[in-house]
């Protein structure tokens, strides 16, 4: 199961980024077709797909540890906390990563990176104060699984390709309603549809980007909630934490949609419990997510 996992995650990247390449091409060819160079907003497109797609891929983790405002530490800095990742990942068969942590009341934590290699943890404080010695390990453990499943390599990605249609996006719809276009356009019946199309696009793309943060499927956090599990052999303080946030339900204050679905729980509503919510969330309710834990505790 988790080695399919892995294969399909691999997978999911390169679908993310050949789907995110499409996104931006189109939205070159209607702003070049619409202004009256074409090649040049294809061209254009292309250079601006291939060089935040390298980003993405290699510094994406740092956009988001800067976005979230983590800081990194030493084992000398937090010798508990420190200890608890390299014993898990020792016990995962992965490096261990790097550790950050959020100064913020709210209780979450996430991973990034492209690969165990190049991973990082990041802990609130208000983890940190609120959890036993065996709840942050069932947390740390979580993160961790997403670590080995390769799930931070698609979910780092989605933070920077996000971000860059939403900006391009947003950039494109201000051209074509304060712009003018080309004077070739200005003078051909078809400049109006094509402006029907630029503007199509660029309102829709925002559309686009959600969809492809929703195509990181909630099952990864299920996958990542039994593998974390499996590294502590103890279900009881994954359940325990997950519980804890919930009854806090206090979203983070540096919640940022674009990493939203990196975290633990939902930075904007860790609980989820609103019908509407769910539909949208990149989190699963918290109370399926201990059901199904106590479920198979109880196996």
């Amino acid at each position: 199961m988790v080695y399919e996992q892995i294969t399909a995650n691999k997978r999911k990247t390169w679908f993310l980024l050949s789907l995110f390449s499409v996104v931006i091409i189109s939205l070159g060819w209607a702003f070049g077709t619409w202004s009256g160079n074409q090649q040049f907003g294809i061209f254009l497109a292309v250079i601006i797909s291939v060089i935040m797609t390298l980003v993405g891929y290699y510094k994406g983790d740092s956009v988001a540890l800067a976005t979230s405002g983590a800081r990194q530490i030493e084992k000398q800095d937090h010798p508990e906390l420190y200890r608890l990742v390299e014993n898990l990942a020792i016990t995962a068969g992965i490096p261990t990563p790097k550790v950050y942590i959020i100064e913020d009341s709210a209780m979450n934590a996430f991973a990034t990176g492209r690969d165990p290699e190049h991973a990082s943890v990041a802990v609130t404080t208000g983890l940190l104060h609120a959890l036993d010695r065996q709840e942050l390990e069932g947390v740390l453990a979580h993160e961790l699984s997403h670590i080995g499943n390769y799930d931070i390599r698609v979910m780092t990605l989605v933070v920077v390709l996000v971000g860059v249609i939403l900006l391009l996006s947003d950039w494109m719809t201000r051209s074509f309603f304060f712009g003018r276009g080309s004077r070739d356009n200005d003078n051909n019946s078809s400049a109006g549809i094509m402006l029907i199309v630029g503007i199509a696009l660029a309102i829709l793309s925002p559309i686009f980007a959600e969809l492809i943060k929703l195509a990181v499927s909630r099952q990864r956090e299920y996958l990542a909630d039994a593998s974390g599990c499996l590294l502590t052999r103890y279900p009881d303080g994954l359940v325990r934490a997950l519980e804890k946030i919930a009854t806090q339900d206090q979203p983070l204050a540096r919640a940022n949609h674009a990493t939203a679905h990196l975290f633990l729980a939902n930075p904007f509503d860790p609980h989820v419990t609103k019908k509407f919510e769910q539909l949208f969330s990149t989190h699963p309710p918290i109370e399926e997510r201990i059901a199904r834990l106590k479920k198979a505790m109880n196996e």
